[in-house]
């Protein structure tokens, strides 16, 4: 059974409480507090090892924290019925994708997000779902791809059916782990219009987006985590948050943060 707990979901998101997470000799996550609330748009931003792929990989359920407590939509997660909390998350990664078979049409990829599950089978699909993900596919630029085998796809082309795939159940909270990666400039700058289109949508789900560079931000994003070697080092609106001071720490180098028209750059000092 769900448990609720006692704060409005419509204001609280997400909430981290004193989470840390160890695997052998390595904690990746030190005993983490943050909270993300209705609205919100965020980045984690951190070199490799910060520990931003295992907080995302905490809030989709991925795994337990070692220690501490983790509230997603109203809900402990060690308490709730995953079945029915974990359509509520859209999440893409490249463990994820990784899952995905090959040989599957890019429309059953995207289809599949809604029984939960990462390849086709016996289910049927209502037609209301198939234009769903016809409509997603679309607005994401990769309706020409409906029939092509997923494992055809250039890295660009796979990055934006995953986000397709991500939006599939209308989630209300989404979980990008570095969704512009390996793409070139034309791919990344792409993918970034559609994830901006989305920051800024009202009606859109609340967006935890992980990443390396500060290039890769979308516009429309309203806060910034920083992590360095699993702790957080600053944490709270975007222009707050992402100082040259912070991401000079975050990184260990001295670092100059620039931002124009909602877009951020990063250069040594």
């Amino acid at each position: 059974m769900s448990v609720a707990v006692d704060f409005q979901p419509a204001e609280v998101v997400a909430r981290l409480e004193a989470v840390e997470v160890r695997r052998d000799d390595q904690v990746p996550l030190h005993a983490l507090d943050w909270s993300v609330r209705a609205g919100e748009r965020w980045v984690v931003i951190g070199a490799n090892g910060a520990g931003k792929s295992t907080l995302l990989g905490v809030l989709a359920g991925a795994f337990r924290p070692s220690s501490g407590r983790v509230q997603v939509l109203g809900e402990y997660l060690d308490e709730a019925d995953l079945d029915e909390l974990l359509p509520r998350i859209g999440w893409a990664s490249a463990s994820l994708a990784e899952l995905l078979p090959g040989h599957e049409q890019v429309l059953d990829v995207v289809l599949t997000a809604s029984q939960a599950c990462v390849r086709r089978g016996d289910e049927d699909y209502a037609a209301v779902d198939v234009a769903r993900a016809c409509d997603l596919l679309a607005w994401v630029g990769a309706r020409r791809l409906l029939e092509r085998p997923f494992g055809t796809l250039s890295e660009g082309e796979r990055k934006r059916v995953q986000l397709a795939r991500a939006l599939m159940t209308n989630p209300e909270l989404l979980l990008l782990d570095e969704p512009a990666a390996g793409l070139d400039l034309g791919g990344r700058e792409a993918l970034l219009r559609s994830l901006g289109r989305l920051a800024v949508d009202r009606d859109g789900p609340v967006q935890i987006l992980v990443s390396h560079h500060v290039e890769e931000i979308p516009p429309g994003t309203t806060h910034a985590l920083l992590l360095r070697e699993g702790r957080v080092v600053a944490s709270g609106p975007i222009a707050m948050a992402l100082t040259s001071s912070a991401l000079s720490t975050t990184f260990g180098m001295p670092l100059r943060v620039l931002s124009h028209d909602g877009r951020w750059t990063a250069r040594i000092a």
